[in-house]
């Protein structure tokens, strides 16, 4: 049993990773698919008086989402070394904060679940990615996410000097 536990989390990174991994090259290539979803998005948006935010050089570009996944995507694996598990948990933090976002944007907004006729697998990709992802960050991976995150804290916390050596 203690062999699965172990691995356990190993795989669900492996799953996200490849999820990330073969989204980007949608995203990077400018693929039609990926035009029809951000453009949908930024139709949205702009409706709302705010303009080109899921544009090519918005804030949240395809581009701009793109290297937040492939990051994800980096620190998980990553994270499959022994000492580097903290990374695993930065990268399902990543991972969740993406994906929460994805679909919450397939659910509240005129996107929908099946924007490219696929019969929402894009969708459920993006469920089961936030799905293991809060596997991760609330269970098999919360002690490495607090001690990634004091790590991340002690970056900014001042020094006796004023200054980090």
């Amino acid at each position: 049993m203690s062999f699965v536990r172990k691995l356990t989390p190993h795989a669900l990174a492996g799953f996200m990773a490849v999820i990330f991994l073969d989204s980007l090259r949608f995203k990077f290539t400018d693929h039609p698919k990926t035009q029809v979803i951000f453009g949908a998005l930024d139709a949205w948006a702009g409706s709302l008086g705010l303009e080109g935010l899921f544009g090519h050089t918005g804030l949240f570009s395809q581009y701009v989402i793109g290297s937040v996944e492939l990051l994800a995507a980096a620190l998980l694996i990553a994270g499959m070394a022994p000492r580097m598990q903290r990374l695993q948990a930065a990268g399902s933090l990543a991972a969740f904060l993406v994906m929460a976002g994805a679909v919450s944007f397939h659910l509240f907004t005129p996107l929908g679940i099946d924007p490219n006729h696929d019969g929402a697998g894009l969708f459920a990709a993006a469920c089961a990615n936030l799905a293991f992802s809060l596997v991760m960050i609330l269970g098999l991976r919360r002690r490495e996410l607090a001690q990634f995150a004091q790590a991340f804290a002690a970056l900014f916390a001042p020094t006796a000097h004023g200054y980090r050596a």
